[in-house]
């Protein structure tokens, strides 16, 4: 098969045991060498490198598959022995579920269709590609007595499996195995070089004559996958080419495309299997909390890291979750639910202003930027790769806003009034409501569809104009809060929900999710 070495291929489509598979011909390079010509082969799970070469294939009835595809596999749970099954990794130790341990006469056994080194994908459907070891586990375990594993050969890590069963390791030392299995001169050199090893874990037939066949140089998991076409860390743009990191450390490299139009369906193919994988396990996570502690959003952002000793900035990736009350920055995404404790940054949603960047402000080349300012903190300027997702944020960063004020319900902030101490409070139901002495006796008090206004000087001194209803004559009120900006900020937040709230369609979605 002749392969052309300039020309990107139109993207082939085709449907692999109900699973849809795209290929295409790319160029890939690590930035710096000369592109080769690889296939990119794209799972709903998985976006694969893969390099033509002369293999000797294995026999097919007795070995794993010879390529690396997608499996679904049914197990009829045992009483006895259960799976018949175990299995090694996990998120923690940045590697896949692995089937370490296929017991002899017991059910993955039976099946005929399962093998040490396949990675587990999915349980009845879930995803468990971001899973710690106990909690995949635990799915195993609580699946019922109908399982369905979606799996794929991980050949990379298939022979030191082999050694540790002759070892005959205990199945329980898993962050021992784990460790073992980054340190194998074999594991490594495969994953360092991008080759994954061709080794079976059975004999090869001695009738087998050497074809051509498509062996994978890398495969990235998409879940929670970062897609950039900038040069990592720059707000420079690649021309024609773009990069997939995963979660699990691994990048497919440079992928170039000459053809603008094949770059660009790639680009979306790739970013709505992330979004929606993205999306699924948003959905698992909030499982774990009622209504006004979910998360909104989740996804890859760039933050820009301004020196003011050079003219430009260079830009650090986060991962970005609006969940509750408060919007969070991440170094990675949390691969559990205990993770989200692990937040870089945490601010209150109702104490923070998002603001667009307009294409005439950004400070360079990078777009669809916009900025997050916290009362008392440095504003955090933010970029993402493509207009819908600054839109799906903004449209996140408005149903959180709801989320937070409803949860909220009221706050009050000490002011002065011509002199003398009180409380202005903002109530979701009634509006402002300034109160003074021991007592709180209410002076004055508005909806928020009266206020017609507002001006501070920056520092302490505000000012509301209110209108009456009956005169619709304009009142002001003037005050002195010592946390102006973050009162500001929190007014703010009162009015966008109010606004919001207005679509009664809107605000019932809020309620529901």
């Amino acid at each position: 098969m002749k392969i052309n070495e300039k020309m990107a291929t139109p993207i082939e489509e085709k449907v692999d045991q109900n699973l849809k598979i795209r290929t295409g011909m790319v160029n890939v390079s690590d930035g710096k060498c000369k592109p080769e010509p690889l296939r990119l082969n794209l799972t709903m799970e998985l976006v694969t490198l893969q390099r033509l070469e002369i293999v000797t294939p294995t026999n097919a009835q007795n070995g794993p598959p010879s390529e690396s595809k997608e499996r679904m596999v049914q197990i009829t749970r045992q009483k006895q022995g259960g799976l018949g099954l175990s299995i090694k990794g996990g998120a923690e130790h940045k590697l896949p579920i692995l089937i370490s341990r296929i017991y002899k006469d017991q059910a993955a056994d039976i099946t005929g269709q399962l093998f040490v080194g396949d990675a587990i994908i999915k349980v009845n459907g879930e995803y468990i590609t971001a899973c710690p070891h106990d909690d995949a586990v635990n799915i195993l375990r609580n699946a019922g007595d109908i399982v369905v594993l979606t799996v794929k050969h991980y050949r990379a890590a298939t022979p030191f499996l082999q050694k540790q069963l002759a070892k005959d390791t205990p199945d329980s030392d898993n962050d021992t195995t784990c460790a073992e299995l980054k340190a194998d001169e074999g594991y490594k050199s495969s994953v360092n070089n991008g080759t994954i090893s061709r080794s079976c874990s059975r004999p090869m037939s001695i009738c087998s004559e050497p074809e051509k066949k498509w062996v994978d140089v890398v495969a990235v998991p998409l879940m929670m996958a970062y897609v950039t076409r900038y040069i990592y860390g720059t707000d420079k743009l690649r021309p024609n080419a773009f990069e997939v990191r995963g979660i699990n450390g691994t990048s497919t490299g440079i992928i170039h495309c000459d053809d603008l139009a094949i770059l660009s369906q790639w680009l979306k193919l790739i970013n709505d299997n992330v979004v929606g994988l993205t999306h699924l396990q948003m959905k698992l996570y909030n499982r774990n909390f009622a209504v006004g502690e979910r998360i909104e959003y989740m996804g890859w952002v760039n933050e820009g890291v301004i020196n003011n000793n050079i003219s430009w900035q260079s830009y650090k990736p986060r991962f970005l979750i609006l969940k509750g009350t408060e919007v969070m920055l991440f170094e990675t995404p949390p691969l559990n639910v205990a993770g989200l404790t692990k937040a870089l940054v945490v601010y209150k949603v109702y104490q923070t202003m998002f603001r667009v960047v307009k294409e005439s402000e950004t400070v360079d080349s990078r777009q669809h930027c916009f900025l997050l300012q916290s009362a008392g903190h440095e504003p955090r300027y933010l970029s993402v790769e493509t207009r819908q997702e600054l839109l799906r944020i903004e449209n996140s960063w408005n149903a959180a806003i709801v989320t937070s004020v409803i949860k909220l319900g009221r706050k009050t902030f000490a002011v002065s009034h011509h002199g003398k101490s009180g409380g202005l409070t903002l109530d979701w139901q009634t509006g402002f409501a300034l109160a003074e002495g021991a007592d709180s006796a209410i002076v004055w008090q508005y909806k928020f569809s009266q206020l017609r206004g507002s001006s501070d000087d920056g520092k302490s001194k505000l000012k509301l104009h209110f209108q009456d209803h009956e005169t619709r004559a304009i009142e002001t009120k003037e005050l002195e809060c010592q946390v102006l900006q973050s009162l500001l900020f929190c007014m703010h937040a009162f009015l966008t929900a109010k606004v919001a709230s207005v679509d009664p369609a809107f605000l019932s979605s809020i309620q529901q999710t």
